[in-house]
This record gives structure tokens, C-alpha cells and sequence, in this order.
């Protein structure tokens, strides 16, 4: 008997309908699986034969021929393990319903029958909803994320027995959905908050800017004046995401295997890789092509503490992705794309000791040494920060003093998310979130600037010799901070706060 089943595998973050065709006939007892299978699939047989056995049904002693297809579409992934065994049960009829055009299927089975939670369960659905699948079937550990989908039943299955009764009307399962409205009232109370910051008042209001429109930002200083500590506070401040944005993070979490609870994820991710960390562990990619950290940060923070410690390639692959916003993986199998959109927190010392232009310490580091050091950041990098910010110890004074209440995170992160929810109105029709991603043509649009902020901008692009690429980033910057101040139009004193930003390049980079 012939029958037809179909499941989904992953590309990347793109899924693809795979059809999987059971022929069961007279020969010789044998499994065989054609249509570029992986090794994680021709192993299914093995765990199909066992968890069909021990689930209470007979596994048929014929030759069995299963085809995925496609056949020139190469197939990955142990999900495909639920399709298999459902075809080969419809096959021999054990599996009475025959209408299986509108489900589709993906689980990965144990060997007594129950089924597996399976990474990239999300994005598989969102895939399967696009190509009209009305109906489908994950394992009950995946239930909570693939019920944020919209227009398409989610049906959390235990057991391949459980399926069975299922699919024969013996028990009827309700779709499972999840009240989305719940899991995003939660915010980063368990964060580290700015109030326990004394002093750095400039470096947090260019944490503030760089929060509010996403920008990339460089703190450089010497060590103990705070740059990390400042930094890790960083997510207190965040706007809140979007279902949109929550939506494409939780892809990529979930085809890493990295979600957790389940479900969405509801804060902006914060990863801070250590300086040991490998190009293709940032970039991504791998034999089996996998996101890397600037994927995981995607719509979050990606923060390099001590950015000249890592390997200078290392350092240089993030220009790509941080003009782009999205990572291109090429191999010999498939070409895949992974989003990027993250938003770039470095810090470093200005020299290897920490201390040039320290007033209160001597650098004991030669001028070859902290050009070979600063060599490690290269222009093009440094021309892509939107915010350069240098910082200086905190007095004695102000640690020590306890009157000075310190502005707590709570407070700073209204006003960013004030500035946020402009972005977002003005920005509804354009596919973008936020000043950060304005390509040049919005930002014409977008940046109206007022007389006597053209001639400012234009006495400094002549003073200072900004690239073109910095002339851009200072209107994107000027444009957040326009925001954050209620401004439609962007005004002279904006404009000047955001060319401040810019300064360290002509201190240190010479």
C-alpha cells in the first residue's frame, strides 16, 4: 500500500514542505529511506521500528520504501521521525483516516513510543501556516511556542499511541493556544539598575540615546571607571519588544535549541561572548551551518568587553552584518541567512597598561605599543559606532557622597520607551523599528533638519572631516535624541550633542 504524509525541514530559518511517500510491498523484511536524508534521519528507522513496536502496534515484516520528497532538497533533522512512523502506519492501514492533506507532522520519537521535544519548532510552524497547513502536530514540549502562530491549529501529542487515537477519533484534542498578552507583561526586574551607578552621568546619558534608537556604541576609559559595570545594566533600559520582534528572536532561539519556558522570548537578549570567542562562533555557520552570536543578539545587545583582546578577524567579521543586518552563510549545500539586527556594545582601555590620558596614573605603555594595540580596531569598524563615548574614574567625591540619588533604570527606561514608541508610529509603513536601521533614503525622509543645525553640521563635516558613513550616523543619533526630547524636527543643540559622539576617532585614531 502506498501513502503520502508531510512534514517540514529547515534551511536556515526558511522551512520547506517535504512529503514523505511510504510504499509498502512484498519482498524481502527491510526499511529503506531515498530523498537525501542525513544521518539523524537514516537512523529513524530504528527508533521508528522500536517506538512502533512498544507503542502496542505491529510493525509490518515487508519491504518498506520511504522517499522524501523533494529528492534534490537535502533533509535534516530528527523531526522527521513522527512523519515516518505515521506513513507506515497509514500504509497498513492502522492509521484508518486517509484525509491527511491539511496536517503535517514533526516530532522526534524515543524508543517506547513518546515523542521528543525538537528544536526549530517555531519557525517550522510559521513555515507550514505560509504553505496553508491548516493542522499540525508537535510534541507536547513544544506546544507553548508553536501556539503564538495565528491561523493554524496546534495539536501537543505525548505519544505515538496517543496519535493513533487521535488521528481514528478514539480522544479528541483541543488546539492548544497561548494568551500572548501574559507572557509580555513581564520586564527585566531581575536586572542590575543604574541607580547603584554613582557618577558617569555622560556615559549613561549615551547609554540612554543608544538604548532609545539602537545604536551601536564604544566606551573607552580606563579600567575600574566603570565601562562594564555601566554595560551589563544596559538591558534594565531596554524598550520593551514587539510581538514582531519577539517573534523573529524566538526563531532563532529555537532552532539553536536555546529557548527557554518554551514559549516567547519576551526580554531583548544580551550576550557577551568572551574574547576567546572564534569568528565563526560570532558570525555563525559550522559543517551544520548554526547562528552565531550576532544572530543570537539579533534585536538585543551584543556586548565585546575588552574588544582589542579578541582576534582582530574575529573583530573585523562583524562589519558585515552591523551594515546589513543579517548574516550570508555560503556552503557547498545551500546558501542560508540568518538576521543580525543587533545593536553593538564595545568597551576597551585606550593602551595595554589601561592609563594613557589617565590623570591620575602614568601610562607606562610606548607610543609602538598603543598603536599596535589601537591598530586592532580598524577605521571601517570604528567609522560603523554610531556613539563613541570616553570615560574617566569616578571621583572619591561622588562614591562617597550619599546624598545624590542616582536615577533609577525604571525612569530612564520610560523615556526611552517613549522615544521607542515614536519610532514605531513614524516608522509602521517602513518594515524598521527604530532610527538605528534608517537606510540612506529614509533618512532623508526622515532627518529634517532645522537652519541653524545645516550650518553646524556643516562647519563640523568641514572641521573635523567626517566620512560619509559618519555624517549618517551623526543624523541618526541627532534624530534619537530629537525623539527623546518630544522634537518633530531635529534642532541645532540635537545635532550638536550627537557630533560630540564622535570625538574619540581624531583622539585616539590618528
Amino acid at each position: 500500500m502506498l501513502s503520502k504524509v508531510k512534514t517540514c525541514v529547515l534551511q536556515g530559518l526558511n522551512g520547506y514542505i517535504v512529503e514523505v511517500e511510504t510504499d509498502i510491498t512484498n519482498g524481502l523484511p527491510c526499511l529503506n529511506i531515498v530523498g537525501l536524508p542525513d544521518i539523524s534521519i537514516r537512523e529513524a528507522k530504528e527508533r521508528v521500528r522500536s517506538a512502533i513496536k512498544n507503542s502496542g502496534f505491529e510493525f509490518p515484516l515487508r519491504r518498506i520504501t520511504i522517499n522524501l520528497a523533494p529528492a534534490n532538497l537535502r533533509k535534516e533533522g530528527s523531526q522527521l521521525d513522527l512523519s515516518i512512523a505515521v506513513g507506515i502506519l497509514s500504509a497498513t492501514s492502522i492509521i484508518e483516516s486517509q484525509n491527511l492533506d491539511n496536517i503535517a507532522f514533526a516530532g522526534e520519537l524515543s524508543l517506547d513510543g513518546n515523542l521528543n521535544k525538537i528544536e526549530g519548532a517555531l519557525p517550522i510552524t510559521i513555515s507550514l501556516k505560509e504553505m496553508s497547513i491548516e493542522k499540525v502536530i508537535v510534541p507536547y514540549d513544544n506546544k507553548d511556542e508553536c501556539s503564538v502562530v495565528e491561523g493554524v491549529e496546534i495539536i501537543p501529542i505525548k505519544t505515538l499511541k496517543e496519535l493513533v487515537m487521535y488521528l481514528n477519533n478514539e480522544i479528541i484534542i483541543a488546539p492548544y493556544k497561548t494568551n500572548i498578552t501574559d507572557i509580555f507583561e513581564a520586564v527585566c526586574d531581575d536586572c542590575e539598575d543604574f541607580k547603584e551607578v554613582k557618577g558617569q552621568h555622560a556615559l549613561k546619558r549615551a547609554m540612554e540615546v543608544a538604548a532609545a534608537g539602537g545604536h551601536n556604541i564604544l566606551i573607552v576609559g580606563p579600567p575600574g571607571s566603570g565601562k562594564t559595570m555601566v554595560a551589563r545594566r544596559l538591558p534594565s533600559i531596554l524598550p520593551k519588544l514587539t510581538f514582531e520582534e519577539s517573534l523573529e528572536i524566538t526563531k532563532i532561539y529555537s532552532v539553536v535549541g536555546l529557548l527557554k519556558n518554551n514559549t516567547l522570548v519576551n526580554k531583548r537578549p544580551f550576550r557577551a561572548p568572551h574574547h576567546t570567542a572564534s569568528s565563526v562562533s560570532l558570525i555563525g555557520g559550522g559543517r551544520i551551518p548554526k547562528p552565531g552570536e550576532v544572530s543570537l543578539a539579533h534585536y538585543g545587545v551584543l556586548f565585546l568587553d575588552e574588544l582589542p583582546e579578541f582576534k582582530k578577524e574575529a573583530i573585523e567579521v562583524l562589519r558585515q552584518p552591523m551594515e546589513d543586518g543579517e548574516v550570508n552563510i555560503s556552503r557547498i549545500n545551500a546558501s542560508l541567512s540568518y538576521p543580525a539586527k543587533f545593536m553593538l556594545v564595545a568597551s576597551m582601555n585606550p593602551c595595554p597598561c589601561g592609563y594613557f590620558g589617565d590623570p591620575l596614573h602614568e601610562c607606562t605603555c610606548s607610543q609602538r605599543n598603543i598603536d599596535r594595540y589601537l591598530g586592532k580596531v580598524s577605521g571601517p569598524l570604528l567609522d560603523r559606532m554610531d556613539i563613541h563615548m570616553e570615560v574617566t574614574p569616578v571621583k572619591y567625591k561622588e562614591l562617597q557622597n550619599t546624598d545624590i540619588k542616582e536615577e533609577s533604570s525604571k525612569n530612564i527606561r520610560d523615556r526611552v520607551d517613549a522615544a521607542r514608541k515614536i519610532q514605531l508610529e513614524r516608522y509602521s509603513k517602513e518594515k524598521i523599528f527604530s532610527n538605528s536601521q534608517l537606510s540612506s533614503k529614509l533618512i532623508g525622509k526622515y532627518c529634517k533638519i532645522d537652519k541653524e543645525g545645516e550650518i553646524l553640521l556643516k562647519e563640523a563635516f568641514k572641521s573635523l572631516g567626517f566620512s560619509a558613513r559618519a555624517y549618517n550616523k551623526i543624523l541618526k543619533v541627532s534624530r534619537t535624541i530629537a525623539d527623546l526630547d518630544g522634537k518633530e524636527m531635529i534642532e541645532s543643540y540635537h545635532l550638536a550633542e550627537a557630533i560630540q559622539y564622535r570625538s574619540l576617532d581624531r583622539k585616539f585614531w590618528k
